[in-house]
């Protein structure tokens, strides 16, 4: 039953009851499986061994998945795509590829081995690289393209890959935030030379922290190992981490699955006159199987059919409802200096992008669909009070929102 049914209530922020009172789901869930391994971990003295069994099953275990025969495990995604980078040997005079709509940590790892980033505009419909535009983008200096799939969007890596080999370029394939999606019958990751995973503590397979490189590249691993050791492994992945991560790898196909269901759910609730708009994989070859990770849920907000309500404004109502939606990434050339990047187009949609897109967290999306069917009702009595929202909700009230949401982690 949902918990208030007319779309003329009040929304939360103006005093009505929220939609969701709970909140947003805190995440990780718990289950059996991780408690297992702490217990075991504590009774084994695993939990403080620098090597040890679980390190090396979940090697094996990612190897598996991707179709690599190297997985490196590290301290971080971030980090991850720092030794891809170094694995691939870009430095000085080089240049990166990359969508100019994507996490900063990735435009800032290319400024960190002294590279430059060439940004290249992003798909309208479906938010992430636009490979019809990477072509123009290559130059002599080109080292490498460095290619994410954000926010239930997915990169057709068939035809990027088949450009860049073409081109002699190698592909780092940023699959932090999709483990387990599939694009064209083949796992995320394991697409380009490298491919990268996150285990940060907000996402799909979370070990708090915690990161892998994967690859089937002697000279990437060697090159990667190489920097990496100082005596011993400078960004090392625990032995407890990596045991909580296995169990993880085995639930994760049918919470993919729970995550896609939910999704078309809520899309079909919204309707097409929500003012909310989904991402669109269009382009993907549709002879092979692909089904899209939802870390986060990305919308276009078109705020003229919420009387103009300012997008942050919106975010806020809704995150009164107990639903964790939030602006999306700001646009890489919005945020940087333009010494510190080259751009290949006008980068218009990216920054189209840097205003209009919210992204909806993950756990709701293991809830039961009829959170989704919520989640819809909590929009239109926003859409319905939107102008009364815009006149009333004073800056202490936003403030009460964001500080009631500063304990949950989004990152």
């Amino acid at each position: 039953m949902l918990v208030n049914s007319p779309f003329s209530e009040k929304p939360a922020i103006l005093g009505g009851i929220p939609c969701l009172p709970a909140g947003p789901p805190a995440w990780p869930f718990p289950s059996a499986a991780t408690t297992q391994v702490l217990q075991e971990a504590q009774k084994t003295g695993l939990w403080g061994k620098y090597h040890g069994p679980w390190t090396k099953e979940l090697q094996q275990r990612l190897c598996e998945l991707h179709q690599k025969d190297v997985a490196l495990l590290c301290s971080s995604g971030t980090v991850a795509i720092e030794l891809a980078l170094r694995g691939l040997n870009v430095g000085p005079g080089d240049e990166v590829i990359l969508a100019a709509y994507d996490f900063e940590g990735n435009f800032k790892n290319i400024l960190t081995v002294d590279a430059t980033p060439m940004l290249v505009d992003v798909d309208r419909r479906n938010g992430n690289l636009d490979i019809e535009l990477v072509e123009q983008a290559i130059t002599p200096a080109t080292r490498c393209i460095l290619v994410s799939h954000l926010h239930g969007g997915l990169v057709p890596m068939r035809a990027l890959t088949a450009l860049a080999a073409a081109r002699g370029i190698p592909v780092i394939e940023d699959a932090c935030q999709v483990p387990g999606a599939m694009i064209e019958g083949r796992t995320a990751g394991s697409w380009g030379e490298i491919g990268t995973l996150s285990f940060g503590g907000s996402k799909l397979l979370t070990a708090g922290r915690g990161g892998a490189v994967l690859t089937s590249s002697p000279q990437i691993a060697q090159r990667i190992r190489l920097y990496s050791f100082r005596g011993n492994d400078a960004y090392p992945l625990s032995e407890l981490q990596a045991g909580l991560l296995i169990p993880q790898l085995d639930q994760l196909p049918t919470q993919n699955q729970l995550r896609q269901d939910n999704v078309t759910h809520l899309i079909r609730k919204l309707g097409s006159d929500s003012g909310l708009t989904s991402l669109e994989n269009h382009r993907l070859n549709s002879a092979h199987a692909s089904q899209p990770g939802y870390y986060k849920l990305a919308l276009w907000y078109d705020s003229e059919r919420f009387e103009g309500l300012p997008r942050e404004l919106f975010c806020l109502a809704m995150q009164a409802e107990g639903i964790a939606l939030f602006p999306g990434f700001r646009a890489l050339h919005a945020i940087h200096s333009r010494r510190r990047y080259l751009q290949a187009d006008e980068l218009s949609v990216a920054s189209e992008c840097d205003l209009r897109m919210i992204v909806l967290h993950h756990p709701i999306l293991l809830s039961e669909a009829e959170s989704m069917t919520q989640i819809a009702e909590a929009v239109r009595r926003i859409q319905i009070h939107a102008a009364e929202i815009r006149q009333q909700t004073t800056p202490e009230i936003q403030e009460a929102v964001r500080k009631k949401n500063s304990d949950h982690s989004f990152e």
